[in-house]
């Protein structure tokens, strides 16, 4: 079940059920905006209520996401991007839908070609285009270099997932399953390499006390520079 109403001097609030969810989460981004989380034993107007309370936090942040987008790249035929392993190419076509293929190393999106490629919908559609990209060479990628890295250091892991995560390069639960962010792919392999190795490191160090660091730092060589460098990476790509 999902709501949506309009907050004066925010504009519209996309309000979400979901079940599984523990607690409300307000959630803010260039292309979908601002979208709630609500549980499922939770009211849509209690979680109105809570949003009024958050207004000014989420101008601030809306007003914050705003120059993100304004400063973000807009896509069109003359811009070259590449991937590690795709080239993505834009081409105008005579339909009125927008299409994305992926294969032989090339992200294609084609558009119609009576539309303006920076309407916020083209553009919103290569960005996607490009995480699938990012997706596809992670699954091929990341699951080999982790058990690489692991046999290595004499270091062992459960399970590893890979998703599109909005807040952390990678994490590591009690039961040793680590997660990592699709979006390494657009790192330097050294920073690859570093969040898989941090990760890693928390199967013998599950909090960053001394000992972790420490720890890390005989993996790494040189953890704290490479903590220090991943801070320019900002998971807002967009």
């Amino acid at each position: 079940m999902n709501k949506t109403f309009n907050l004066h001097g925010i504009g519209e609030i996309k309000m979400v059920k979901n079940t599984r969810a523990k607690r409300l989460t307000v959630a803010i981004s260039p292309l979908s905006g601002v979208r709630v989380t609500v549980p499922g034993s939770m009211s849509f107007m209690n979680a109105e209520k809570f949003v009024l309370d958050k207004k000014y936090w989420i101008k601030k942040n809306l007003d914050k996401i705003q120059h993100i987008k304004n400063a973000s790249t807009t896509f069109d035929s003359k811009i070259e991007y590449c991937t590690k392993e795709h080239k993505l190419r834009i081409i105008p076509f005579d339909k009125s839908i927008i299409k994305v293929i992926i294969k032989n190393k090339q992200i294609y999106v084609f558009y119609p070609s009576f539309a303006d490629v920076k309407n916020e919908i083209i553009q919103g559609a290569i960005r996607k285009a490009i995480i699938e990209a990012w997706r596809i060479e992670a699954k091929k990628y990341l699951p080999a270099r982790i058990k690489e890295l692991a046999e290595k250091n004499g270091l062992k892991f459960n399970k590893i997932n890979i998703k599109n995560a909005k807040t952390r390069w990678g994490s590591c639960s009690s039961a040793n399953n680590i997660n990592l962010n699709l979006q390494l792919m657009r790192l330097p392999q050294h920073l690859i390499d570093y969040i898989i190795l941090h990760e890693l490191a928390h199967t013998i160090h599950r909090n960053h006390g001394k000992a972790y660091w420490d720890f890390l730092n005989k993996l790494t060589g040189n953890a704290r520079s490479l903590n220090k460098e991943m801070k320019k990476y900002n998971l807002n790509f967009w």
